[in-house]
């Protein structure tokens, strides 16, 4: 507070208490700065001893807006990583179902490359003593499906070309007034096939136990076997893996049987990695039995005909 001389009244206001022609000039103001927020040129001391309250200026914020809420580490601070997580998760997700998709449709693939030269046409197939006919179902006015039927065909076909000798009809008796391996007896020799040439087992359970059966049962060490096109790897490799030197015709059914057949091929994918587990271990059939003579003896007279 600055006093001025007597008889200076400029900027001079009257103050109770004080003495007439004594004036007390208004405090000066700090000068504002032109900046907004920015913090004053003059100190504290130098406000207080001008007049000035001094007030306590808000600490500059040093994080952004974000770090200010929560200190690092609580549990409402945002994790940086939080939101990538559940994109990290399906991008696991996403390669573990890759994979898996890999190794499941492997065997399938590796049994397509694996059978390619042993898969041919009808008119191609070479030789060989015995078809192996595999079952695939009886209607219930006892005839053959459709499927089976077109297998039966091929062996009348390869019969009448001098491609086979004997035809074994494999398939499944297990139940009563059910008998699949008569059925396609009675349909080849319908078809023209002698008697004596077709030889039935009667528990081909499975393709593997067919096969099998055929190698320990039956003595057959090399054959043509005759099933669908979606079938045929898996047949000619369980064949293989079974003892016989196999070869196979496989007919085309998408024209007639588009639903099957698509639903053939879906399921010959994990059907794959079942047979390559049953071509490692080996399981029994569910009846070996004794040797039969059957097919050697079909043989033996297909023998005696041919000058």
């Amino acid at each position: 507070m600055r006093c001025t001389g007597f008889g200076d009244d400029r900027n001079s206001a009257r103050v109770p208490g004080v003495s007439p022609g004594v004036t007390i000039s208004e405090p000066e103001k700090p000068a504002e700065d032109p900046t907004p927020g920015a913090a004053p040129d003059a100190t504290a001391a130098d406000a207080s001893e001008n007049g000035a309250v001094a007030t306590a200026e808000p600490p500059e914020a040093t994080g952004g807006a974000e770090d200010s809420a929560y200190p690092e580490g609580s549990a409402g601070a945002e994790d940086d990583t939080g939101g990538a997580r559940p994109g990290r998760l399906l991008r696991r997700l996403a390669l573990l179902a890759a994979a898996a998709l890999v190794l499941g449709c492997a065997p399938f693939v590796w049994q397509l490359a694996a059978t390619g030269d042993q898969r041919h046409t009808a008119a191609s197939v070479p030789d060989r003593p015995v078809a192996i006919v595999l079952g695939a179902g009886v209607r219930s006015d006892g005839l053959p499906t459709y499927l089976l039927a077109q297998r039966l065909d091929l062996a009348v076909e390869l019969y009448e070309a001098g491609r086979v000798r004997a035809v074994l009809v494999t398939g499944d008796n297990g139940v009563e007034h059910y008998n699949e391996t008569d059925t396609m007896r009675d349909y080849l020799v319908a078809a023209g096939v002698p008697a004596d040439r077709v030889v039935g087992d009667h528990a081909g359970f499975s393709t593997w136990e067919s096969c099998v059966r055929a190698n320990e049962v039956f003595g057959v060490e090399e054959a043509t076997v005759l099933t669908q096109e979606f079938h045929l790897p898996r047949a000619v490799r369980l064949c293989e893996a079974a003892g016989i030197d196999t070869v196979g015709v496989g007919a085309a059914s998408m024209s007639e049987r588009g639903v099957a057949t698509v639903y053939g091929w879906a399921r010959e994918v994990p059907a794959a990695v079942a047979a390559l587990g049953t071509a490692v271990f080996r399981p029994d059939p569910t009846f070996l039995g004794d040797y039969e003579t059957g097919v050697d003896d079909a043989l033996a007279l297909a023998d005696e005909e041919t000058p």
